[in-house]
This record gives structure tokens, C-alpha cells and sequence, in this order.
């Protein structure tokens, strides 16, 4: 996405894609005080700007300052620590459905509170963790929240061996995940411009992006074997193992992070309500938050049943499962390459209702493979390869779109306000789907979740993407901010 001082998108995806991408994967006050913050935020990003190259060393030569990060041994020493743990969550990600489902023999209900308590945290705590990170240093944030995960998970293996564990164990566990997951998350989604230079930003992200794109691909598969001949509680012992190993690789990492001085500060409210109006004052916004959110409440709904739906009435393994998920997880890597010539032929803004379509569509193939057991394996694959695809084209899109008009100074809190509201629809449809896979079944709770979520998709079908090829960069939002009709 073009800026007026930096490469446009598809240079960016070229050297990679947008780390950022992954984690929404499933996706006002007065006009007058809105734009009084703009303006003040934008003269600090333009000072944070000009202050960056300070901040590191200073390179003798042009070819040095675009020299790769492979050889960056601190952005290495973070790099490596993420795609351990990341690998790591895609099998706990299998492990614990199915230590619910085949072990504990989880009710719908049941399952629907486990999902719910995963995401709870996102609506409860979601918009005052970017205030409180805003103020402190996303290193250490991410440091004790790799901790927490840890020992917290740690907890089900040993309560399965002792013959112990059961699902409200498992539930409370979710909940306290899911409270250091918002703060992980958060905190790294605007961690990496105080490690890497301005120019480096993309092609950071994109390094982690295809780390994990080859961690959700390879991670089921294994996660899969790894049950079978473990069993679930052991696998997830390997995942303790990669949060401790990222624990220690963030406190080998070194960042430039300067602190918010103490009068810069507000109260919390207000710091909140600054997130807020950031998001929701800008109309290109409000629709992007509108779809996601719809998309990732109708997709929770398919996601929460998924594993009675594979496990139970198609009579998969969790061999099969794994498997399942990884080949459709190839979809997410073929969208990262394939997205720079994607939004280059289509343009940026026309990718994103393009792509809205197609992640609203596929989830019709879940409950027509029902219909057809004997090609139920290979319709499931296609399905999740659409996904995949579609929803990394989408969300490449719109998270760069994002993180390129908002200054750094409200980068958490913009986050965290996204993330509250797209993410804070998560434990209600959960529990939904629970409620719903009770009273009427599994598989017609999957035929309207897939009806959903074709009324998702309309907040940015039906808005003025169609018409503006190019997203607008800061400067052109902050002086046009009143010109797009509003949201839905």
C-alpha cells in the first residue's frame, strides 16, 4: 500500500507478508476533537519517524541499510522464539478439542463454553490491555505472558496422568490463556518497529508471517501424529516446552522502545476512548471492523462444532484431522505469495470485498460434505485452502491498511479496539454454537453459520471499496476523513 515515503504494498509482500495477518484469521465523538487527535498523532509519528534511524545504528552505506534480517541476530533471536511457539500452539490447538471431545466426551455445550472461555478475554479485558501496553514495554508484556501460558498449560497434562482432569479444569484453563493471549497479541502487533528500521518493517512481518503459514501447515500434521502416538495430554506438553523456549528468547531480545513520558499520559477512559473514536471515526474502517467481526462470529460458530463435526459424525481420527488442516492450511501460504499480484491487477481496496465473498462462501462445503461422506476428506481440504487463501488476501489488506494510517503512539490501542470488537463476538457465538448444536444438531447449526455469514460480507460489498482501487496512506484520511459515506 502506497505511501508517500514508502514502498507500496506490493514491494512489501514481495520481501514478505504482514505478521499481523494471521491473528484475526478466522479478520464516534465530535468530528472536530477526532481530527485535534489525528493531527497531534500524526505530528508524533512523523517525530518518531525522523527519530528511528537514530534509535539504531547508523549505517554506513545504502546496501547496509538494506541488508537482510537474516543476518539482524537480535530480530533472529525474536524470530526464533515465534516460530518454535507458534509451531507449538497448532498442535494444542488439535490437542485440546480432542482431549475434549474422545477423553472427557465433551457435550456441544460443553464445548461451546471451552471455546468461549478461549476468547472471553477479548471482550472483557480487550480494550483496557492496549491502554495498559501503550504504557508499558511490549517486550516485557510478551515475556511474562509466554510465562503464564506456560505453567497454565503445563497443568492439563499433569491433571490427565494424575487422573483428575476434567472439563471445567480445562475451561479455566482456556480463561487464563486467553487473558495472556490478549496481551501477548497485542503487544506483538506493535512491537516490531522499535526492533527493526521503518524500511524493515515489512519485511519483518513478513518473515514471521511465512514462518507461521509454514508452522500452520506442517503443526497439525505432526500435532495429529503426535496424539495418536502420545496421546493429546503429552502433545501438549510439547507446547509448554515451545512457550518456555520463546520465554527465553524474548529475554535475550533487545528493543528500542522508548516509553511514553508520565504527562503524556491521560486517564484510562479517555486513552480507551481515543482507540474508540481512532477506529470508528474513519468510515473505510468501520466497515473492515463490520465484516470481520461478522465473519469471525459466524466462523466461531463453525469452528466451535468443527471438531464433533469431524470426530464424531464424520468418524474421523485425529490423524485424519490434523491432516485436514494442514493441507488446508497450504491455501494460507499460496495467498501470501500470491497476493502481491493480486492486489496489484485488482488493486488494494477491490481485494478486500473480493475476498470478503469468497471466505463467506466456502463455508457451505462443510455441511454439503455431510451429504457426501465418501468425499468428505477431500471437500473438507478444499474448503480449508479457499479459506485460508481468501482470508490471508483479506486480512494482508486490511491490517497493513491499518497499521499505515495509525500513529505509533495509538498502535495498542487500535489493536486492542479492533480486536475487542471482532474478537469480542467470539465467546457469544460460542456459546451459541453450544446452545444451538444442543437443541438442533450439529450439522444445521453448520447450515446457519454459512448462511450468516453471507450478511457478513455486505459491510464492505456494498461500500465504496469498488470504487477507490487504492486504500488512501495517512495523510490523504486525515483530509478526507469526512468524504466517504459512513459505515454500516
Amino acid at each position: 500500500m502506497s505511501q508517500s515515503d514508502e514502498p507500496t504494498l506490493a514491494g512489501d509482500i514481495d520481501d514478505g507478508v504482514l505478521a499481523e495477518a494471521r491473528a484475526e484469521a478466522t479478520i464516534p465523538a465530535s468530528r472536530g476533537s477526532v481530527e485535534g487527535a489525528v493531527q497531534a498523532d500524526q505530528e508524533g509519528a512523523a517525530r518518531a519517524a525522523t527519530a528511528a534511524p537514530a534509535a539504531a545504528p547508523s549505517p554506513s552505506s545504502a546496501p547496509a541499510r538494506r541488508r537482510s534480517l537474516w543476518r539482524d541476530r537480535n530480530f533472529m533471536t525474536l524470530w526464533s522464539g515465534q516460530a518454535l511457539s507458534q509451531f507449538g500452539a497448532q498442535i494444542t490447538e488439535l490437542a485440546i478439542p480432542v482431549l475434549a471431545v474422545l477423553a472427557l466426551n465433551a457435550t456441544e455445550w460443553e464445548v461451546g463454553v471451552l471455546n468461549a472461555a478461549q476468547a472471553a478475554a477479548f471482550l472483557v479485558v480487550g480494550l483496557p490491555a492496549g491502554a495498559w501496553i501503550d504504557r508499558l514495554r511490549k517486550r516485557h508484556v510478551m515475556i511474562w505472558a509466554d510465562l503464564v501460558r506456560a505453567v497454565a498449560l503445563a497443568s492439563l497434562p499433569v491433571l490427565a496422568l494424575l487422573g483428575v482432569l476434567e472439563i471445567w479444569h480445562m475451561i479455566l484453563v482456556a480463561l487464563i490463556m486467553g487473558v495472556a493471549t490478549v496481551f501477548f497479541d497485542v503487544s506483538y502487533q506493535s512491537i516490531i518497529p522499535s526492533l527493526v528500521r521503518s524500511h524493515q518493517i515489512a519485511e519483518a512481518n513478513g518473515k514471521l508471517q511465512a514462518t507461521y503459514e509454514l508452522a500452520n501447515i506442517a503443526g497439525p500434521g505432526i500435532g495429529g501424529w503426535l496424539i495418536g502416538v502420545l496421546t493429546a495430554p503429552l502433545a501438549i506438553l510439547a507446547t509448554v516446552g515451545t512457550y518456555l523456549f520463546s520465554f527465553v528468547a524474548l529475554l535475550l531480545t533487545r528493543d528500542r522502545e522508548q516509553l511514553r513520558p508520565p504527562e503524556d499520559r491521560k486517564p484510562l477512559v479517555h486513552e480507551i476512548g481515543e482507540g474508540l473514536r481512532w477506529v470508528f471515526g474513519n468510515p473505510l474502517l468501520r466497515r473492515i471492523v463490520g465484516t470481520t467481526a461478522g465473519g469471525n462470529f459466524f466462523g466461531t460458530i463453525t469452528a466451535t462444532l468443527l471438531p464433533i463435526f469431524l470426530l464424531r459424525e464424520l468418524g474421523f481420527t485425529p490423524e485424519m484431522m490434523g491432516l485436514v488442516f494442514s493441507v488446508g492450511a497450504i491455501g494460507g501460504l499460496v495467498g501470501a505469495v500470491a497476493t502481491p499480484r493480486i492486489v496489484g491487477r485488482l488493486g488494494e481496496a477491490r481485494a478486500i470485498p473480493l475476498s470478503a465473498i469468497a471466505f463467506c462462501v466456502a463455508p457451505f462445503f462443510l455441511p454439503i460434505a455431510s451429504l457426501l461422506p465418501a468425499l468428505a476428506f477431500p471437500f473438507l481440504v478444499v474448503q480449508g485452502f479457499i479459506m485460508s487463501f481468501t482470508i490471508l488476501l483479506y486480512n494482508i489488506t486490511q491490517v497493513t491498511f491499518r497499521q499505515r494510517i495509525t500513529p505509533p503512539r495509538l498502535l495498542g490501542r487500535m489493536n486492542a479496539s479492533v480486536r475487542f470488537v471482532v474478537w469480542g463476538v467470539m465467546p457469544i457465538a460460542a456459546l451459541l454454537a453450544g446452545a444451538l448444536g444442543t437443541w438442533i444438531g450439529t450439522v444445521p447449526t453448520l447450515w446457519l453459520a454459512a448462511a450468516g455469514q453471507l450478511f457478513a460480507c455486505l459491510f464492505v460489498v456494498i461500500g465504496p471499496f469498488w470504487r477507490l482501487r487504492e486504500l488512501p496512506d495517512a495523510h490523504a484520511e486525515h483530509a478526507d476523513s469526512g468524504a466517504d459515506e459512513p459505515g454500516r
